[in-house]
């Protein structure tokens, strides 16, 4: 291999198939579309490239990308691998205490934000130590680009050392960046490696790139319904454009599952990249109201979830309403990139994964796991991972252990390895709740509550419990035909008994209007835990 770098894999698609259609943005109400050719995304990102050289901006410096999806998010992340800078995801929905702290930890040199979020980025810029530029993607926006040249600024050569950031959060505490080389993550998550699956060759080289550009691929257009500042969807996104094909997505924030299956007709979408059961079971119950035959889905080949499991309902209702399609459950984390794929749940209900080479389990004793051993441990990845977090010695020496001379990355997941060589993952065990001594992922009550028909969408945290020190309790919002008619706890708990061990079984229910997830669909743990104890404090003074 001779390297390959984000910015160079960009230009050597745009050398190949200029004309080809690179990006489409869409909005439910038409405002701020757009579609472009290779070429033309290649003359917008250079000219945005020549700003960023006149404000400074180089090797090594960070550029905060505080937007939503759309074209400016595709174009500031691209002009800033041009110039050897590192684009930086910053959550839009994080108030000004969060954005101070990303601002100052991720040392934003500048910032790319959106009319309606400018003061709270202004306000965050204000406060570092140094001068940070705040750029509004509005008209202004488009006078700076029409000040520059359409061909590539020359910045030197570019290098596969060159870094990608990804800002994660997880489910608590402040953001982390966790700094890669761009030739391990393109390798590991943005297209690189291929996909077998689907016929999706690997590229070693520029020319594999221009090859693979130049032939039809099986997976013309995706659409990621993940936020762009989420890993998943970024990766999709840009698994597209460096690949050659055309990445659609939609502007808007609210999820509307009546535009979105639009899109994909309209723009004859073949994978389509949702989270978990947050999109998806909106999905289902609008295919079930207004009938499969709405909507021309015949493109679509493939339907997606990262960051979240489906139910097994929700998946099989997938299976029903799409027929042509198959319906994949992937998994991996910001510090693994792409891991593998979801192919069954076990008796025990958790589920088992058919993972990518790399990936072993570590067991507490610092060994690692045998097939059938029996033994938990800490899930793990070798091969293409990242060189740590960032202004962080402590948690990258923690999460990036050397162990027999091999390198891993540890983000966190509990799990074990079968005798059939697949892995069962239990979820984070920093979630785990310890009660009467076992320990219980809430990831598994969550399954078994969301296969509940009245259930639609379930968060399980602990809780005080005088006798076994903390109990199980669930944070469930039913489906809008119940919530008139609530079932009991008694009844959650008889029809959980049927997929869990006793001991996991919910000791207490909190019914919400609304469940709180990440922008990612993640469970927002912190806000189902002062949800749970403010209820149970209330109903039990």
């Amino acid at each position: 291999m001779t390297g390959l770098n984000i910015a160079d894999i960009f230009e050597t698609v745009v050398a190949t198939v200029p004309d080809k259609p690179a990006l489409v943005v869409r909005s439910g109400d038409g405002t701020r579309e757009m579609r472009a050719s290779f070429s033309e995304l290649d003359a917008r990102v250079n000219q945005l490239a020549h700003a960023f050289v006149a404000l400074g901006i180089g090797e090594g410096d960070h550029v905060g990308c505080h937007l939503y999806d759309g074209n400016e998010y595709i174009e500031v992340t691209l002009a800033a691998y041009k110039v050897r800078a590192v684009p930086v995801n910053v959550n839009f929905r994080y108030v000004d205490e969060e954005l101070s702290y990303l601002f100052d930890n991720a040392d934003l040199k500048v910032v790319v934000t959106e009319p309606d979020l400018e003061d709270r980025a202004s306000r965050a810029a204000a406060k570092l130590a140094w001068t940070c530029p705040v750029i509004v993607a509005n008209d202004h926006y488009e006078q700076l680009l029409a000040k520059y040249p359409t061909t590539a600024p020359n910045v030197g050569d570019r290098s596969p050392d060159d870094r990608y950031g990804l800002w994660t959060g997880g489910t608590t505490g402040m953001p982390k960046g966790v700094m890669w080389r761009q030739e391990d993550i393109y390798m590991s998550a943005i297209g690189g490696s291929g996909n077998a699956t689907f016929g999706i060759p690997a590229v070693s080289n520029l020319d594999d790139v221009a090859e693979k550009a130049s032939k039809p691929s099986i997976l013309p257009a995706t659409l990621t319904l993940c936020p762009l500042m989420h890993g998943g969807g970024f990766w999709l996104a840009f698994s597209a454009i460096l690949g050659g094909s055309t990445s659609v997505l939609i502007r808007d924030l609210g999820f509307d599952p009546a535009f979105a299956l639009r899109v994909v007709a309209e723009e004859r979408v073949a994978l389509l990249m949702t989270i978990g059961d947050a999109y998806a079971r909106p999905i289902v119950d609008h295919l079930e109201t207004a009938g499969p035959d709405s909507y021309d889905l015949s493109s679509l080949l493939v339907y997606g979830s990262g960051g979240a499991i489906l139910s097994p309902s929700v998946k099989e209702d997938l299976a029903r309403l799409l027929p042509t399609s198959f319906v994949h459950d992937g998994f991996g984390a910001s510090e693994t990139g792409g891991q593998g794929a979801l192919v069954g749940t076990g008796e025990d209900g958790a589920p088992r994964f058919k993972m990518e080479p790399g990936n072993v389990v570590i067991a507490d004793d610092g060994t690692l796991c045998e097939p059938g051993d029996g033994r938990v441990g800490m899930l793990a990845n070798s091969g293409y991972i990242p060189l740590g977090y960032y202004k962080d010695e402590v948690k990258t020496a923690a999460t990036f252990p050397t162990i027999n001379g091999v390198r891993y990355a540890v983000p966190g997941d509990m799990a074990s390895l079968d005798a059939d060589g697949s892995i069962a993952v239990y979820g984070r065990g920093s979630m785990s709740i310890n009660s009467g001594g076992e320990k219980i992922f809430p990831e598994e009550v969550e399954k078994a509550l969301k296969s509940h028909a009245a259930v639609f969408d379930a968060t399980v945290v602990g809780t005080p419990n005088d006798r076994f020190g903390s109990q199980v309790t669930a944070v469930v919002e039913l489906r809008s035909a119940n919530k008139s008619n609530e079932p009991s706890l008694a009844e959650l708990q008889d029809h959980c008994r049927q997929h869990l061990a006793g001991y996991k079984v919910p000791r207490a229910v909190v019914f919400v209007d609304h469940t709180v997830r990440s922008p990612s669909g993640k469970p927002d743990y912190r806000w189902a835990k002062e949800t749970a104890l403010a209820s149970l404090t209330t109903s039990n003074p």
